[in-house]
């Protein structure tokens, strides 16, 4: 890997971070497209000590759920399907009591609204949002999930 002379790790993160609450999620998202982006969205957010871009993330991870409990209650587009089948159906490490996509949704809404009210005692907004973290990444694996049999 090379490194781009006079640029600092501090600079390419703040870059990063820029990017990633500046750039529009497009209307075209998939399901598979909105859950990457959630689990994008937490991972700064279980990051970031500041407030504005505490702030930011939690409004941008709240739209992004929103719409991908949206596309819960619609069908799969062939093209997920197809990547659905492909895979090898593995075990789970969701659990039973979860294994609905909408349900999970739900709960990551719920923690984001709880930590977005700001207040909250500072270690519980913490530890909810390592919760939040935690749940929005085994949601974005669940739906990816091969779960379907090719007829």
């Amino acid at each position: 890997m090379t490194t781009m002379p006079g640029l600092s790790y501090a600079l390419s993160e703040e870059s990063a971070i820029h990017h990633l609450i500046t750039l529009p999620l497009p209307d075209s998202a998939d399901l598979f497209e909105l859950a990457d982006a959630c689990a994008a969205f937490v991972c700064v957010l279980v990051e970031t000590d500041d407030a504005e871009t505490h702030a930011t993330l939690c409004e941008r991870l709240q739209h992004a759920l929103n719409r991908l409990r949206t596309l819960c209650d619609t069908e799969l587009p062939p093209h997920l399907i197809a990547q659905l089948i492909e895979g090898e159906r593995v075990t789970s490490y969701v659990p039973d009591c979860w294994q609905e996509t909408a349900l999970q949704v739900d709960y990551a809404l719920a923690l984001t609204r709880a930590i977005q009210g700001r207040t909250l005692p500072p270690n519980v907004a913490k530890d909810l949002t390592g919760l939040l973290h935690d749940m929005v990444w085994l949601l974005a694996e669940f739906v990816k999930e091969p779960y379907i049999t090719a007829h």
